[in-house]
């Protein structure tokens, strides 16, 4: 019987020749848990940026581009927070696979993260 975490995750369509396993596991495990929690992480952004009483919605887009990569590469709190919502949505088995290459999964879990961020979040002023 499937996993109730991976029945709900959203389809993605991807490319099944990945050539490493860190490439396997981005497609099939990361993408659809990014996609199907994406609100969760947005507010949970809007809401590190308010704790901060950083005024996101009110910078300029190349601002806000930079205040995403800088948060989420030195806001730790904020960081582990989000790779925490992400780690959550695995399986026993996803979490073995993600222990076996952390460090590669974490960065490619934030790098994600940041362009999903940045195409989803960034609002144009007016």
């Amino acid at each position: 019987m499937p996993d109730q975490r991976t029945a709900i995750r959203p389809l993605i369509p991807t490319e099944k020749e990945a050539t490493t396993e860190a490439e396997r596991f981005q497609n099939e495990t990361l993408r659809p848990i990014l996609k199907m929690q994406n609100d969760l992480l947005v507010a949970i952004f809007h809401n590190g940026m308010a704790k901060r009483k950083i005024l996101f919605d009110g910078l300029s887009r190349q601002k806000q581009e930079q205040q995403i990569d800088h948060s989420l590469s030195k806001d730790n709190r904020l960081r582990f927070l989000l790779v925490g919502t992400v780690i959550g949505q695995f399986t026993p088995e996803e979490y073995e696979r993600f222990l076996a290459m952390e460090a590669e999964a974490t960065r490619r879990i934030m790098s994600m993260m940041a362009e999903r961020l940045k195409s989803g979040l960034v609002k144009f002023p007016e």
